[in-house]
């Protein structure tokens, strides 16, 4: 089901509408479905190598109905949001076997940041916040998914 588009499908607000400027059907705009992060401080696995980057796609209804059936879940209802991430995080590093185990390991600022990841493309459709540079107070949009220092 991974389906990927051009990043500006999702961004503009009239991806929804059929191409071609309102009423031309036959043509459609695709739909971004994964979206690319960096950790704030980065996954260590077991060899110590550090990973900074991954993939993460958009979710499914099945994907946040299935881990309330998990029984890690009903014991601790904290727990959804380690088994909900595992399920739409396809790739950490070089690591894509991603599983709960590897979500436990995350520094907690990494869960932070992926949880308002998912709630950022799953629910606002985009990764953009609006911040406010703290020398001159100037208001601008930066995006969440990362990106090395200088890119835009």
């Amino acid at each position: 089901m991974r389906r990927t588009a051009p990043a500006e499908a999702l961004e503009r607000p009239d991806a929804h509408l059929p191409a071609g400027g309102g009423g031309r059907f036959g043509q459609r705009d695709t739909l971004r479905t994964e979206f690319t992060f960096e950790l704030p401080r980065g996954y260590v696995d077991d060899a110590g190598v550090v990973h900074h980057t991954g993939v993460m796609r958009l979710a499914t209804a099945r994907d946040e109905l299935v881990p309330l059936r998990d029984d890690r879940v009903r014991e601790n209802s904290a727990y959804l949001s380690v088994v909900l991430i595992a399920r739409v995080v396809t790739r950490i590093g070089t690591i894509d076997d991603i599983h709960p185990g590897i979500i436990e390991d995350l520094f907690a600022s990494d869960l932070a940041f992926l949880q308002d990841f998912y709630r950022r493309i799953n629910a606002e459709g985009h990764t953009r916040a609006a911040v406010t540079c703290p020398a001159c107070q100037e208001e601008f949009a930066v995006n969440l998914a990362g990106g090395r220092l200088g890119e835009s």
